[in-house]
């Protein structure tokens, strides 16, 4: 089983959007009960908290649901549990690097790195631009997913 742990910094937007879009494309494509996907934070300023309401109302209007999504801060742990660690933006990803130690195993990513077009997903806690964020993470997951089944691991 392939295990992907999405992360950002409060998980309530970014990272829990991805793991629900993530899981979308799973059942979409019946790759569902072999891949596991869950999100995390780089902070503790969310921990316990719902997703949050935008990004919550976002999903909905794809018919996706997050209930019972509580955030939940990453670990050093999460390094040995996890095949894949994706973050938003490379202000997670320093995160991560502090929070998981080195990256021996090179499983710390951007998500949009398995796209046609690299770079961040901006924050839409600040930005206020959920609909971009839906489209940018859909658009890396499906290039994450599409990646790993490229690599004949599925």
């Amino acid at each position: 089983m392939i295990k992907i742990l999405f992360v950002c910094h409060g998980n309530i937007c970014r990272s829990p959007m991805a793991e629900f879009l993530f899981r979308d494309l799973l059942e979409k494509r019946g790759l569902a009960d072999r891949v596991q996907v869950a999100s995390a934070a780089t902070s503790a300023e969310e921990i316990g908290n719902p997703v949050y309401p935008p990004a919550r109302r976002k999903l909905a209007q794809l018919g996706i649901q997050t209930d019972g999504k509580t955030a939940v801060q990453l670990t050093r742990a999460d390094y040995g549990r996890w095949d894949y660690l994706i973050g938003m933006e490379r202000y997670n990803l320093i995160n991560m690097k502090r929070i998981l130690g080195e990256d021996p195993q090179h499983k710390l990513h951007l998500l949009l790195d398995f796209t046609d077009r690299p770079g961040e997903i901006d924050d839409p806690w600040y930005t206020r631009d959920f609909d971009t964020a839906c489209s940018e993470i859909q658009r890396g997951c499906i290039g994450l997913l599409d990646y790993i089944q490229r690599s004949g691991t599925l």
